[in-house]
């Protein structure tokens, strides 16, 4: 590592190198953090709290019931389909004590999109809340999985108020669609089956696979990367190393409105967060703004991580500008650029910066963040974490020089084994020890890179590349913009041309206040030729805006 230019500009207060085996695996660092934070709490969701001696406790009794009653073999991979609940840690660290493989999946996926992730995956037990069972029902046939446990929202919350909440989801918001799994186990009864028999620890090693963490098949169809304990205990060690300066264990209150089930949310907030004893504050629906908002005003939160279109969607919130910021300590941003504008905007807010990160479900997924000591820098994905290297390479796999733009790549412990079962694709992203990320960036003189776009999203414009991140940090920063989103669309004159869809706050706002705009900051080239207002953006489940499905509406409304 002793020619790339961060080292000279590393935080004085991170390691350039640590130790990322100090843990055998994820089962043991849980151990750790039980021992250390027993009476703390873990976990909150609706107002029930939970401490890691109960947390170890409950996935103890999961865990034995995986081995003890269903028999299942180390190795089995287990898949995982709920929001953010009480329940999804205690049946993820409970699969994961097993040696047990957890595959993470999107409720909101889909029965088809299922179907793809269990068939490929091979899951033999799928833990599913009710509310999406009825999808479970249509695919069970065709999938290999021979147990099914059924979960509730209030399962965990206790007593009376679990039972009222899932009576209210049930009958009164009519949020479970009716289903038929005959033979499926309700969690509850696992948990009590479990109970009854005594579990033995699995011994477990760095090289285990311990998630297969399907990507969003964006492009191409969904793989599965296959993270080992080795991967996720190296990506937990870095990430506790780069916040270890301003966090405090015990100390901390950690917003988790991301899913946990999405790598950005697993690996920082459910995992690296469990290390220094951190209470994370669960959000089941962070799409209800005024409810996530009230959950908000009853914490004084120290760590807050999003993407950019929730930031975005809390700061045009009044109840959000008026919570208290005073204990806010950290904020990261990820899983999608960082506009200028919302940063901005952040800080003026909150008074504390707005850091972004980087990564990649195949990094599981942090490579890179911005200095968490005020040296960061507005606009870049800052430097590489502890153990971690990073390059620019050109088409033909040379290594680029500074302030040139290329394909990011990425090499260290945290990097995944490979796609499962698909040893072809995992050739085509595997540069020896280097992962070829997909993503054009460029590395300033410090080290510092800045993304400018995916490979394949790049807009050709008569021979000159646009970046559709460049011309959306334009519009975003009109005044009244809520979202945008920018898509190239084939052009007979010129390969392709700038088309952009806006979601705007103020209704006022013409096609050509968006269009004079992006003239005053950008070369003509780059300007939208169109511009399309729109209620809505197509999100993935993180929030991360889909421009492939917004250019399939574009051509398919056009006809062309």
């Amino acid at each position: 590592m002793n020619d790339f230019p961060w080292l000279k500009h590393y935080p004085e207060s991170v390691p350039k190198e640590i130790d990322c085996t100090a843990f055998s695996s994820v089962a043991e660092l849980f151990d750790e953090s039980v021992k250390n934070f027993g009476d703390a709490v873990a976990y909150e969701c609706m107002g029930k709290t939970m401490s890691f001696n109960q947390l170890n406790k409950l996935s103890e009794d999961f865990a034995s019931y995986l081995t003890n009653v269903l028999r299942l073999k180390k190795g089995t991979r287990v898949a995982i389909q709920m929001p953010n609940t009480l329940q999804y840690p205690v049946a993820m660290f409970g699969a994961l004590r097993a040696g047990m493989i957890v595959v993470n999946t999107n409720p909101l996926y889909t029965s088809s999109e299922m179907k793809h992730q269990f068939q490929d995956s091979g899951a033999e037990l799928i833990i599913i809340m009710a509310n999406f069972a009825d999808n479970l029902e249509k695919i069970l046939p065709d999938i290999a999985a021979k147990h099914v446990i059924v979960t509730e929202i209030g399962d965990l919350l206790g007593g009376f108020k679990g039972t009222i909440v899932n009576l209210v989801v049930k009958y009164i918001k009519k949020m479970v669609p009716a289903f038929s799994l005959p033979k499926a186990v309700s969690f509850k009864s696992a948990l009590a089956q479990g109970a009854n028999h005594k579990f033995k620890a699995v011994e477990i090693a760095l090289q285990d696979t311990a998630f297969l963490q399907y990507t969003g098949g964006t492009t191409g169809v969904s793989k599965g990367a296959e993270l080992s304990h080795g991967n996720i205990v190296a990506n937990m060690q870095q990430i506790s190393a780069w916040m270890k300066p301003k966090l405090k264990e015990r100390e901390e209150i950690v917003v988790t409105a991301l899913p946990l089930y999405h790598i950005f949310a697993l690996t920082v907030n459910c995992l690296a967060m469990l290390k220094i004893g951190a209470h994370n504050l669960l959000i089941t629906n962070p799409r209800d703004m005024p409810a996530f908002i009230k959950e908000l005003s009853k914490k004084q939160f120290t760590v807050f991580t999003g993407v950019n279109t929730l930031f975005n969607g809390l700061l045009n919130q009044d109840a959000f500008k008026a919570l208290d910021f005073s204990k806010l300590k950290i904020a990261v941003g990820g899983g999608m650029a960082v506009q200028k504008a919302t940063a901005e905007k952040w800080l003026a807010v909150t008074g504390t910066p707005l850091a972004e990160g980087y990564g990649l479900t195949e990094t599981s997924p942090v490579a890179s963040c911005n200095p968490i000591d005020g040296t960061e820098r507005n606009g870049t994905i800052g430097v590489p974490l502890p153990n971690t290297e990073m390059m620019i390479i050109d088409d033909e796999e040379n290594i680029l020089p500074v302030g040139e733009r290329g394909e990011i790549c990425i090499k260290g412990p945290q990097v995944m084994k490979g796609y499962w079962h698909r040893p072809k694709e995992t050739a085509e992203v595997m540069m020896g020890d280097w992962f070829k990320s997909g993503d054009i960036g460029v590395m300033d003189k410090d080290g510092f890179t800045k993304i400018v776009d995916r490979k394949k999203e790049m807009i050709l414009v008569s021979g000159f590349n646009v970046y559709p991140n460049e011309v959306e940090d334009v519009i975003a920063s009109y005044p009244g913009v809520l979202e945008v989103g920018v898509i190239g669309i084939p052009d007979p004159k010129s390969t392709e041309r700038v088309v952009a869809y806006v979601v705007v706050k103020d209704k006022a706002i013409t096609k050509e206040h968006i269009m004079t705009h992006c003239h005053e900051f950008l070369t003509n080239y780059k300007c939208p030729k169109e511009v399309h207002f729109t209620d809505e953006l197509p999100k993935s489940n993180v929030g991360k805006i889909l421009r492939r499905l917004i250019k399939e509406a574009h051509i398919e409304k056009m006809g062309k």
